[in-house]
């Protein structure tokens, strides 16, 4: 946010800082968003806005630790939500290849439809990660996961 704000306050856009610095837009963009810079990167940058390095580094430092407070169960449901993109992804290539695998079968070899079994397997694959997504059948559940975890470290739930 101090790049940011020190970028608007000389009235630079990214693609100027970045040429002042010599670093590239990409990275004026990840240290605006909050990134820790890198020791050369706060070097340029402390330099042209002509402030103490540690001001830049500093201001980073805080961003990074106010991120890391992330409660238990807020990150159980990160992990859930990291879980579904991750079966919603999956799905949709299953859904956009398959018909290009279909139409590879019909092109190269009309006679054998070799692709239904493709599409099974892969099929149950995208099947069986939903179900554990989902925990229809929760057999492996978060319960069951914590109950695993305090039996190796040898506590009682």
């Amino acid at each position: 946010m101090l790049v940011r704000k020190l970028r608007l306050k000389n009235g630079w856009s990214q693609d100027h800082l970045a040429e002042l610095t010599g670093l590239s837009v990409r990275t004026i963009q990840r240290l605006e968003r909050g990134q820790k810079p890198s020791l050369e990167s706060a070097n340029a940058l402390a330099a042209v806005f002509e402030v103490d390095l540690e001001s830049i580094t500093e201001e980073a430092d805080e961003m990074q630790t106010d991120r890391v407070t992330i409660k238990p169960d807020e990150e159980t449901v990160l992990r859930q939500v990291r879980d579904i993109k991750g079966f919603y992804a999956h799905l949709l290539a299953y859904v956009c290849c398959m018909p290009v695998i279909i139409v590879i079968n019909m092109i190269f070899s009309p006679g054998h439809y070799w692709f239904i079994l493709t599409g099974l397997g892969w099929g149950l694959g995208v099947l069986s990660h939903g179900v554990s997504v989902f925990e229809i059948f929760s057999i492996f559940s978060v319960n069951w996961e914590k109950k695993e975890i305090e039996k190796r470290l040898g506590r009682r739930l």
